[in-house]
């Protein structure tokens, strides 16, 4: 169905039946429970799962299927924030002239970028896309295209957002001020209350969840045509498939150029759900998030990147809002001594040291599950099914 294999087609109803579902299944805590704090399911964070999420897949299309590491992602990321707002200050608040200006010119860019680097591999190429992400960082945040042109191209380090006497073009005098799809507004949302529990349906969620769902339909069928297996020969071995007479740069400049094309789409719908952009969205560790996201969900498989971009950017809204004042209140059902030193001790991995945390479960997962999140879960599912160790090492890794 839909050109997949059952088994493809089932792991997409699995990204579906997420996606859909996302607002009950992360409030699973009461409003009022003591545990309502670790709830996830409110919009700003769901948008982030989604589109972080197919930030993460496009890269995934690169570096799982060629095995080449680009540092420099995040320029596409901010580039596509970048066309996006422009598109709001011309014409309007309507998105899609956004988000497809933000495809085509991260498309542009990674022609650039991936023409260049490409002709070097390993560490170099992955050194040559750092470069080139934060030169875009260093023009961006200090204008100097717009300066060179005298006009206000990316504001700076205040960042590029939308003002009253902007053309906008195709507004309206009953057009609606905030971004929105033909009229339905992304900041619109439908609260449900049951029980003790509330549920959020956000209309900005359920429009960038649709197209992670297109997203990740279509890396599937990347990885699954021949152009996905040229690509894998590539990863596999690089020269031997240069001494069949096969040239690879084109095969793994067009899977740049598709990743280029993810991430400008992902800052697109950044700059919709929030009409801002600033130069901090092509920083280096936007470019090492995407990194850390895919390996930690599983390099090369399909559902990998989507898991861990849900996991770093849960940790990074949770547990970076827990504070000591929190904390005590979840302790202080002990003797003060000890209520101190586990307020003491977990301060170092939550509220600022965040990253700690991320770092911690970031080792185990490399050290215990080199193939990520995705590994885990087959192992789960393997003991379940009371398979030996040896039956599933036999096996190719779940996707």
């Amino acid at each position: 169905m839909l050109g997949l294999e059952k088994k493809d087609f089932n792991l997409l109803m699995v990204v579906v039946v997420l996606s859909l579902f996302a607002p009950l299944i992360l409030n699973i805590f009461p409003k009022d429970s003591a545990f309502a704090f670790f709830n996830g399911g409110y919009p700003d964070l769901m948008q982030r799962f989604a589109i972080f999420g197919i930030f993460a897949i496009g890269f995934n299309i690169l570096f799982g299927l060629t095995g080449y590491l680009s540092f420099g992602h995040a320029a596409f990321l901010g580039v596509g924030s970048y066309a996006a707002v422009w598109m709001f200050k011309l014409l309007g608040y309507n998105v899609l002239p956004g988000l497809i200006l933000s495809v085509v010119v991260a498309g542009l860019l990674s022609v650039v970028i991936g023409y260049i680097s490409l002709r070097r591999s390993g560490i170099y190429f992955s050194i040559l896309t750092l470069a080139f992400a934060q030169m875009m960082y260093s023009i961006a945040y200090s204008d100097l295209f717009g300066r060179w042109l005298g006009i206000t191209l990316t504001n700076g380090e205040t960042g590029l957002q939308v003002y009253n006497d902007d053309p906008q073009i195709l507004m309206g005098p009953n057009s609606s001020t905030v971004p929105h799809f033909f009229g339905l507004e992304m900041n619109s949302r439908l609260t449900l209350p049951v029980g003790p529990w509330e549920f959020v349906f956000p209309v900005g969620y359920y429009f960038t969840a649709i197209f992670l769902i297109i997203a990740f339909y279509l890396s599937v069928r990347i990885f699954r045509s021949p152009f996905g297996l040229m690509l894998r020969a590539v990863k596999s071995n690089n020269q031997r498939m240069t001494y069949t007479g096969l040239n690879p740069r084109p095969y793994t400049l067009a899977a740049f150029i598709i990743s280029g094309m993810y991430a400008g789409l992902a800052g697109g719908l950044l700059a919709s759900m929030d009409p801002l952009a600033g130069a901090e969205r092509m920083y280096w560790t936007e470019s090492g998030a995407v990194v850390i996201m895919t390996i930690l969900g599983g390099v090369g498989t399909l559902i990998g990147p989507v898991l861990g971009a849900g996991t770093i950017k849960y940790m990074e809204n949770i547990i970076s809002k827990m504070n000591e004042k929190l904390l005590h209140e979840w302790f202080s059902f002990l003797p003060d001594s000890i209520e101190k030193g586990l307020v003491w001790f977990a301060s170092w991995f939550t509220g600022e040291g965040w990253h700690m945390t991320q770092g911690v479960v970031f080792m185990l997962v490399i050290i215990f599950l080199p193939g990520g999140l995705v590994e885990g879960g087959q192992k789960l599912m393997n003991r379940f099914k009371g398979k030996s160790a040896d039956d599933a090492a036999t096996k190719q890794p779940a996707e």
